[in-house]
């Protein structure tokens, strides 16, 4: 059984103690919902989770053996979509899938590819350049990589902002067959209903109650 889990994690940036001792553990199949306002750390957690920062005391667990921040071997297991797309706009729209594959080292998968194209309504603008997308657009198309190659865990922040109701129904779909096939996800998100999910709410293991100063990513 895939289990992700942190123990005694603390995160700090600049001078501000973001969280401290946070714990969290994740099986096949369950949904672990990041609370708080905005600036408690929610993008920071995430981020700490994909391998994109390090932790200042804690450690991060896969399976039982201790992940090394952008280990490889881990890297391959999930897929992280943050505030930031990961879309290269010289490339096209099918480009920057393909390109998504051949980073994975999985190959370019055709099937897989065009039911990317097909699940976010992308495929007439496949031969677009990729600067030319609206910010919609470029949501969905950072989120074909949930439908391009496989991954155990789903890392998203924030997934259905920018999206328009048609576009987060169909991910609230992909959400919920990828727990239903034992996918493991932590999200932060307000516009997606998950019942029996996990929470962590983040001020919960903060030092301070004063967020105002603290900007999430």
């Amino acid at each position: 059984m895939d289990v992700f889990s942190g123990e005694s994690l603390t995160c700090i940036r600049g001078d501000r103690v973001v969280f401290t001792n946070l714990n969290f553990s994740i099986e096949e199949g369950e949904v672990l919902n990041l609370q708080g306002p905005n600036g408690s750390g929610k993008s920071t957690l995430l981020r700490l989770m994909a391998g994109l920062i390090s932790p200042l005391e804690g450690k991060l667990i896969w399976n039982g053996s201790e992940v090394q921040i952008q280990e490889r071997d881990f890297c391959i297991y999930f897929h992280y979509v943050g505030h930031q797309d990961a879309i290269k706009n010289a490339l096209t729209v099918e480009e920057n899938l393909r390109f998504w594959s051949d980073l994975r080292s999985l190959g370019q998968n055709e099937s897989m590819i065009k039911r990317a194209l097909d699940t976010f309504s992308l495929t007439d603008l496949s031969s677009l350049p990729a600067r030319f997308l609206s910010a919609g657009q470029r949501k969905r198309l950072n989120l074909t990589r949930l439908c391009t190659t496989t991954a155990r865990l789903w890392i998203l922040d924030e997934p259905a902002n920018s999206l328009d109701k048609e576009s987060s129904e169909i991910l609230n779909d992909l959400i919920k067959v990828h727990q239903k096939d034992g996918g493991i996800l932590a999200i932060a998100t307000h516009d997606i209903v998950m019942p029996g999910n996990k929470i962590l709410n983040i001020t919960d293991f903060s030092d301070t109650k004063n967020f105002k100063d603290l900007n999430d990513e």
